[in-house]
């Protein structure tokens, strides 16, 4: 396996080859490389890669078993329509229940990136790959930024499809890299080897209350989210949801001029400098009936994110408590803003029932071949986030009111073609995960 020194290490309890040799051989043995399926049993193959599968909280659980036994959208379960027919795991020593997962459901667990997706042949052999690099033992740097190593397996991707001559769509969880060159990177191949990109947070496709939207073409021009935080994983939830509102508004997306981030006190006298910030985060305590001064009171590490866009528009996400991730925009003509929130879990949080709009359009993406939303609002999300964290950061020393970053090169232009992705409908039952095994 390639060496990365950003890599975080995980103490050994087996070589990986010997961990391999305890479980699958079956089932490799039952899904040789490159032997196509009957017409009438034809579904998409998933291979899937991932960083760490150890506990049912993890994203890879949470993602993958949904693809395997089916999703709550729209009010009812659906049987999910691809087959997961593949796995690499990068700290497979310590995903015990990842092992046990594909062990029942007799899915091969590959040494390599390479092999998952060939099925131990030489050349591409499923017709999608879903990429989780969420959770696992991996450092951190100063600014709160995870080394994930997303770019690196999803380089691996990238290999076997140049080398197939063939490409096939791509799921990637979460932001696309820490590193705004990567993530360009990333992006670009999306465009170069011609295959849809989907990827980011499951929030905006979560239940609102209430179930609005913001209509295409909205004159919007001033933009709040509560619910955002300190690490780069947990302020990416919030700016995904703001970048799926504001991405609809007239004209269309124009792009990112610059970003900055405040910490601390002084996010309130910014807040008060700024009247269009206060009076959104104002209606967003309204909403809940918060008294006056509930977010200062309350806010124990408070930060707002502040987004320039290159039309004029403005945004700020806030880090506060009690507003899960709500929305609230200002739209020119309109007496109040439109407030929506993304809260109130269904279910135990263990089946994190955010995820299954998420896995709807992942298997609408692989059975169509067409992004459910613009990629480029993925690699701005990323983008955002990742200027966020370096704004406090210069020459190794912080500041608590960060810098302005000027950002020229996030000036990604489009048209959203899609509206509302979210969920709708009953919430679903309180019932365990199907995992094709009996939980101890």
């Amino acid at each position: 396996m390639t060496d990365d020194p950003r890599m975080g290490s995980t103490p050994l309890l087996l070589s990986r080859r010997e961990m391999l040799g305890t479980f699958g051989q079956a089932a490799v043995a039952g899904l040789a490389a490159g032997v196509a399926l009957p017409a009438q049993q034809r579904r998409p193959r998933i291979a899937v890669v991932v960083t760490y599968w150890a506990y049912p909280r993890s994203h890879a659980d949470w993602i993958i078993c949904k693809l395997m036994d089916g999703y709550w959208f729209k009010g009812r379960h659906v049987d999910s329509r691809v087959d997961v027919v593949s796995a690499y795991i990068h700290q497979l020593e310590t995903s015990e229940l990842g092992r046990k997962v594909c062990e029942s459901k007799g899915i091969p667990v590959y040494e390599k990136v390479s092999d998952a997706l060939t099925m131990g042949g030489k050349e591409l052999a499923v017709d999608g790959v879903v990429l989780v690099g969420e959770h696992g033992n991996y450092h951190r740097n100063l600014m709160g930024q995870t080394y994930y190593p997303r770019w690196f397996l999803y380089q691996q991707i990238m290999q076997v499809f140049e080398e197939s001559k063939r490409s096939v769509p791509v799921f990637n969880d979460k932001h696309l890299s820490t590193n705004w060159n990567e993530s360009k990177w990333m992006f670009n191949k999306s465009r170069e080897l011609d295959f849809p990109l989907f990827g980011g947070s499951s929030i905006p496709f979560y239940y609102r209350d209430p179930e609005i939207d913001i209509d295409k073409g909205a004159p919007l021009k001033h933009s709040v989210v509560a619910g955002g935080s300190r690490d780069a994983g947990g302020l990416f939830h919030a700016v995904d949801v703001l970048q799926s509102f504001v991405e609809m508004r007239k004209g269309g997306e124009s792009g990112v001029g610059s970003v900055q981030c405040i910490h601390g006190d002084e996010v309130w006298k910014w807040t008060k400098r700024n009247a269009w910030a206060g009076n959104l985060l104002g209606s967003i305590g309204k909403k809940f009936d918060f008294k006056d001064g509930h977010f200062e009171e309350t806010a124990q590490r408070p930060s707002v994110t502040i987004v320039n866009y290159r039309d004029g528009t403005k945004a700020a996400v806030y880090t506060v408590r009690g507003a899960g991730w709500t929305f609230a925009g200002e739209i020119a003509g309109r007496k109040d803003p439109l407030i929506t929130s993304m809260l109130g879990w269904p279910g135990p949080f263990a089946q994190y029932h955010a995820a299954n709009a998420f896995e709807h359009w992942i298997v609408e993406m692989m059975l169509t071949r067409k992004e459910p939303y613009n990629a480029e609002r993925l690699l701005l999300s990323t983008g955002i986030t990742g200027f966020n964290m370096e704004s406090n950061w210069k020459n190794g020393e912080y500041s608590g009111v960060g810098r302005v970053v000027e950002t020229p090169y996030m000036d990604m232009k489009y048209t959203p073609t899609r509206g509302s992705m979210f969920n709708t409908g009953e919430r679903p039952p309180v019932v365990p995960y199907i995992r094709g095994f009996a939980e101890a």
